[in-house]
């Protein structure tokens, strides 16, 4: 039951009344009817997501609605710190990858125009970069291109 954004007009934990916590319990066990073998509770309160999870035979996974459920996760975006402005509340950052980026936008930047600069200078390519021809082999293949009209 992942966050309905877009039903509630932004980022909001769903189930925090009686009613809407009954739609989440409701939705969960039309899940189960269906077939289903799991399904996700996310930023629901602890509370429901426990009840719910105890009377459903669906594995629950929980993202922010507590340890009730069957098992915990998190998106690695968020464990790994790559995001960029709104951090849902339930999420832990246990790096900071998104500085980490940064730095390698910056290097990406710096080789390129190095190259560039080597590039228009002539530096690049050098002859270690390249591949000669048998200087036999060139005048016959000269020989041979000179002959064609």
């Amino acid at each position: 039951i992942p966050s309905r954004a877009t039903w509630t007009g932004g980022f909001k934990a769903v189930g925090k009344t009686a009613d809407t916590a009954m739609q989440v319990f409701e939705a969960v066990k039309q899940l189960e009817a269906a077939g289903a073998i799991g399904a996700e509770i996310e930023v629901v309160p602890v509370e429901v997501a426990r009840a719910i999870s105890e009377r459903t035979s669906l594995i629950m996974l929980s993202m922010g609605a507590g340890t009730g459920c069957d098992a915990q996760y998190l998106f690695a975006e968020d464990i790994l710190g790559a995001n960029r402005g709104h951090m849902p509340r339930h999420s832990k950052v246990y790096r900071n990858f998104a500085a980490e980026y940064d730095r390698l936008q910056q290097e990406r930047i710096a080789a390129f125009s190095e190259y560039v600069a080597d590039v228009n200078s002539g530096a690049y390519p050098e002859d270690r970069h390249i591949v000669h021809m048998d200087p036999d082999e060139l005048t016959l293949f000269m020989k041979k291109v000179e002959a064609k009209p």
